[in-house]
């Protein structure tokens, strides 16, 4: 029987009645809106949503953000992308975030200090460690100091690991990064079963929910993007503003305490 456990966690923990004022797809972001303002962000890959229908073809405008959220177990990845920014427009809101224990007074230009690349380079010095995902700058911060894979759904870069080799690297890294698009992809849970060895296991990306619930899982870091600029990150999921996401808000991080279950 198939095991949706994180996926229902995760939902549980929106409340009903908030209605989602906005929906806007791009070419690689879609961005979710609530009535109270927060904005929220949902990755897909362009060239593998086509595959699967519409779970709900109809007009989306209307819906609750927890309606919205939960798209995010669609085999569709277009409509998960949704799902995954209205779960976002929740737990990433800056007051939610805040709550949850996200340092929301740290000073912006310290942004460094919660980019886990940046901010690991001493731990894993001499680890075995395993990203899933090609992020920038990997090459100059981890690659001179550790033993690193890099595996990629669609390897295309001189080094990369195909997605297949994360059952081979991860059981036997000391530290995983883990892209943030697995939730849409539903790969996420196998990945976080087959970093169950490591040290510590960091969820990376500005669609990374920011969810203190993910410990039970075994994450330790979420590194993650609370949206400030409501009106940017909506421009920027459309196409019409060309910018990073983390130039719509501030990259953060939810640190947390592993939990055994």
């Amino acid at each position: 029987m198939a095991d949706w456990s994180l996926y229902e966690e995760l939902l549980s923990g929106i409340p009903q009645g908030i209605k989602a004022k906005n929906i806007v797809v791009g070419a690689t972001f879609a961005a979710v809106e609530s009535e109270t303002g927060a904005v929220g962000l949902g990755s897909y890959l362009w060239s593998r949503y086509y595959t699967r229908p519409f779970t709900h073809p109809g007009d989306l405008t209307g819906k609750t953000l927890r309606e919205l959220a939960e798209l995010i177990k669609s085999w569709n990845y277009l409509e998960a992308a949704i799902g995954q920014a209205a779960v976002n427009a929740w737990y990433n809101a800056p007051e939610m975030a805040r709550q949850n224990g996200v340092d929301m007074d740290q000073n912006p230009r310290e942004d460094r200090m919660n980019d886990p690349f940046i901010m690991s380079q001493r731990e894993i010095r001499g680890k075995k460690v395993a990203t899933i995902g090609h992020f920038p700058y990997l090459e100059k911060l981890f690659e001179p100091i550790c033993d690193l894979g890099i595996i990629e759904h669609e390897p295309d870069m001189n080094g990369d690991y195909p997605f297949e080799a994360a059952d081979y690297l991860l059981p036997d890294c000391d530290f995983a990064y883990l892209n943030a698009s697995g939730l849409v992809d539903k790969s996420l849970p196998r990945m976080l079963r087959l970093s169950q060895n490591a040290q510590k296991i960091t969820l990376v990306g500005p669609c990374a929910p920011l969810w203190p619930g993910f410990a039970r899982y075994g994450i330790q870091d979420v590194s993650g993007l609370v949206i400030t600029d409501a009106g940017r990150a909506l421009r920027m999921a459309a196409g019409a503003e060309h910018c990073k996401p983390f130039a719509a808000g501030r990259k953060v991080s939810l640190r947390m305490l592993r939990i055994e279950k």
